[in-house]
């Protein structure tokens, strides 16, 4: 959640009401290699706490508008990590202890031991970067030479990753068909930077319903509605410092394009109920399959936005367009598995490796990865064979022959909706899964489908009940 200064200090709140104690651990706090931020009053104190996110806090229990007590507990709530020592007046101590026990880590009497408040900082901020170093070796190989690279296509997104992670970019869009690894590119961007040791938090757009996204983004302060009985942090306050994914950002709603337009132009938002806004330090990864410029054309993503995410792009080409990924591929998975499943695999025969050069892949890298971990449950061969694999030794046919003389795409996706909306007896939940669409998927495409009908004077009474009807 914390990140550190522009220049690599980790920093120090400081929230006392006596200007010249301040100013002097300011400067002792300079001289150690630290940032000081400086608050005269709680009310300061707790505003650049939330929108500065420091990696420690030293605050003073007694200050002219807020009990310290209080303060303290509410620092702790909104962040169990970050390191609080308090200063207490001299003979203070049960007060002190007092503090210990509602979350404080460590306190000091005045007047201060400067000495010893040095070593204080250095013992609790070296733990800081301890656990930030665990969290970061625990996320696994996220590096780029992991990135299976042999297709030209992938060598020339390895270099651009170089060149992106070099610097901070408040903004990457990957594009690409589903399972050609876009969350796993999102993944090596955060761990290949200087955010690695940042938190990492995804958001799956078609997974969260429409009416519960906003507040999934940008959080909600207590009584912002009827059922907010506490305050909730969102992702974009959970990813400060750190990455932020998207994926399937070409299912969000318009309203909401706009408010997410604004967060990433001013680095700031606010959660629903505020009355401020919090600055945040993130990097936005949106990932989608869908055609952004085509979506834009409809007028179903707003070209402002989509502007500001195309600045850094990156579009990985479908498997079968990179076959010399597909068997160096094939075997990354065969290593994985033989380890997972305690497997003694060595490879392919050479039937197999033909039969995977030659498959169409239609669900790319995750298809592959999933014949290939299906083959090692069941088989533990020194080679594999088609028959492991399972699969024909040619492509299945097409579900759908492109006419010569074209088709209108727009006219196809209405036909195709208000099909299954018939087979479905118009029950949205089960016409989404007939399109393999999510639920909210599918409502914003009927939603854009109809109103278009309706411009055109083509929709019919039924489609208008469809409209309003709500199913389970």
């Amino acid at each position: 959640m914390h990140d550190m200064d522009a220049s690599g200090k980790m920093k120090v709140l400081i929230v006392d009401d006596e200007k010249l104690l301040r100013w002097s651990i300011a400067q002792k706090l300079l001289a150690w290699g630290y940032t000081p931020v400086e608050a005269s009053t709680g009310k300061e104190g707790l505003r650049l706490f939330r929108s500065m996110y420091p990696d420690l806090i030293l605050l003073d229990l007694r200050l002219p508008d807020e009990d310290g007590m209080d303060l303290l507990q509410t620092f702790r709530s909104e962040d169990p990590d970050v390191p609080i020592v308090v200063i207490t007046a001299y003979g203070g101590v049960d007060e002190a202890v007092q503090a210990m026990k509602r979350g404080a880590n460590d306190f000091m009497t005045k007047p201060l031991d400067f000495t010893r408040l040095q070593v204080t900082l250095e013992r609790l901020l070296e733990n800081v970067r301890l656990k930030r170093k665990i969290q970061t070796l625990e996320a696994g190989p996220w590096t780029l030479d992991a990135v299976i690279a042999e297709s030209p296509a992938m060598r020339a997104i390895v270099r651009d990753l170089r060149r992106i992670v070099t610097t901070t970019p408040s903004s990457v869009l990957i594009t690409g068909e589903s399972g050609t690894g876009k969350d796993l590119l999102a993944r090596v961007l955060h761990y290949s930077s200087d955010r690695a040791s940042g938190p990492f938090v995804v958001i799956d757009c078609t997974a969260i319903p429409e009416t519960l996204i906003e507040s999934e983004l940008f959080g909600y302060e207590r009584g912002a509605f009827t059922d907010a009985k506490t305050s909730k942090k969102g992702a974009f306050l959970l990813a400060n410092g750190g990455t932020l994914v998207l994926d399937e950002i070409g299912e969000m709603r318009p309203a909401l394009q706009a408010k997410l337009l604004r967060v990433l132009e001013d680095r700031a938002f606010r959660p629903l109920g505020g009355t401020m806004d919090i600055s945040v330090n993130v990097c936005v990864v949106a990932t989608t399959n869908r055609n952004l410029e085509e979506a834009v054309r409809r007028g179903e993503f707003r070209s402002d936005l989509y502007y500001r995410l195309n600045v850094v792009r990156i579009h990985i080409p479908p498997l079968r367009e990179r076959k010399e990924d597909i068997l160096p591929l094939a075997m990354a998975f065969v290593r994985q598995f033989n380890a997972q499943f305690r497997r003694h695999v060595q490879g392919f025969t050479e039937e197999a490796a033909q039969a995977l050069l030659q498959h169409p892949w239609p669900g790319n890298a995750r298809e592959l990865r999933n014949v290939i971990e299906r083959a090692l449950i069941l088989y533990d061969v020194p080679l594999l064979d088609v028959v492991h694999l399972g699969l024909r030794p040619t492509a299945p046919p097409s579900l759908f022959r492109l006419p010569p003389e074209g088709i209108d795409l727009e006219k196809l996706e209405e036909q195709l909706i208000l099909q299954a909306l018939e087979m479905a007896q118009g029950n949205k939940t089960q016409a989404a899964r007939l399109l393999g669409l999510s639920r909210d998927a599918f409502r914003y495409r009927l939603k854009t489908i109809l109103e278009r009908r309706q411009a055109r004077g083509e929709a019919s009474e039924r489609e208008h009940e469809w409209e309003s009807l709500e199913t389970p």
